[in-house]
């Protein structure tokens, strides 16, 4: 090999294991460091992710690729069918408006065959001289009957409006409605009506479908870099964004803000979630499984610790901790991190500064 040829050599090794100045967060090795003994309980059974089916140990990425192909298939007898193949993407515009450089339109499409969703589209505004494609952003909102309306900035507190703020930093978003808030009386109604449709599938299944959806129109754009998508939620939107990007590789970045997760962390055994199977001590599945299935894509989680709804903290180390030698398989440094900001169920200022540095420096 020539003295060239080492060179870039050492270059592309360097930028594939992140070791290039400006490859990584400056801060990612203070979320991804496990504290000395996190709290354990209620956690649940933590199935070992390194053996196989005849308990031998996986000791490479190769053995680990062909055992993920077998989790993710547990996982999704487990949520249930739901339709494939999906529906090609037309987006109907309801109402357009411009605001501080974005443009906001709310769009209906079809979410499932024959049932249609709505969601805001937030651009940049372009100028005459652009003409590379733009990362996008499946944003999803929280618990609040304001649903889209707040992620995307029309309403609600400043701290909720993610969706508005990712824009104004450059990212193409979609803010898809989560079925909960779909032409239904209540919660209990929305489960009802999807159980009538789909008897087999549980509402997390169907809050993953709708969440792949909201990527399928992101991709459909000219305008959006396919190969640059991220996803980011807060609360019951933090649960979609864990499961879309374990179960949708499109999804190359991830934040999960005070979603739970640990299942005795929040409400996971409610009926639009996974139900009450997961109090079963003999159930095998676990939230584990999921972080394994998205490596080595990095992925964040905002931690509240404590205060009224607080779902994430310290609690939930023990969880990426089993999922980190699965990581190491693909090299370090491992991007699967805990930003734990103690300040309870929210987001502040300076941890939505965090979620935007992690997905513009992993979707550059």
């Amino acid at each position: 090999m020539t003295k060239k040829w080492f060179v870039i050599a050492i270059v592309l090794a360097s930028v594939w294991n992140g070791s290039v100045r400006g490859a990584d967060v400056p801060w990612l090795l203070e979320v991804t460091k496990v504290p000395a003994n996190p709290p354990r309980e209620g956690i649940d059974r933590l199935t070992p992710l390194l053996l196989d089916g005849t308990g031998r140990a996986i000791t490479t990425r190769e053995a680990w690729e062909r055992q993920r192909k077998k989790v993710s298939e547990v996982w999704r007898k487990f949520l249930g069918p739901m339709p494939e193949p999906r529906p090609a993407v037309k987006l109907d515009v309801l109402k357009t408006e411009s605001l501080d450089g974005i443009q906001r339109t709310l769009v209906r499409y079809e979410g499932e065959p024959g049932l249609f969703v709505e969601g805001y589209l937030l651009k940049p505004l372009a100028n005459n001289n652009e003409t590379k494609p733009r990362p996008g952003i499946v944003a999803l909102h929280q618990t609040t009957n304001a649903s889209i309306d707040e992620v995307a900035g029309v309403s609600g507190p400043e701290s909720m409006q993610i969706g508005l703020k990712l824009a104004k930093r450059g990212f193409i978003v979609f803010c898809p409605r989560c079925f909960l808030w779909q032409s239904v009386k209540d919660y209990n109604d929305a489960v009802a009506k999807h159980r009538e449709r789909h008897p087999n599938s549980l509402g997390m299944a169907k809050m993953l479908y709708d969440a792949v959806r909201g990527v399928d129109v992101l991709v459909s754009l000219p305008e959006v870099d396919a190969k640059r998508i991220g996803a980011v939620g807060h609360s019951l939107g933090a649960k979609e964004a864990l499961y879309l990007a374990a179960f949708d590789e499109r999804i190359k970045v991830a934040v999960a803000s005070e979603g739970g997760t640990g299942f005795r962390s929040t409400n996971w055994d409610a009926p639009w979630y996974l139900g009450p199977a997961i109090r079963d001590e003999n159930f095998s599945l676990n939230h584990h499984q999921l972080l394994a299935l998205i490596a080595p894509r990095p992925f964040l989680i905002l931690g509240g610790e404590s205060g009224g709804g607080a779902a994430d903290g310290d609690r939930s180390w023990p969880l990426l901790q089993e999922a980190l030698p699965v990581w190491r398989l693909y090299g370090e440094p491992t991007r699967l991190g805990l930003l734990n900001h103690r300040q309870g169920h929210s987001i502040s200022s300076e941890s939505f500064s965090k979620i935007a540095e992690w997905l513009e420096t992993y979707l550059r």
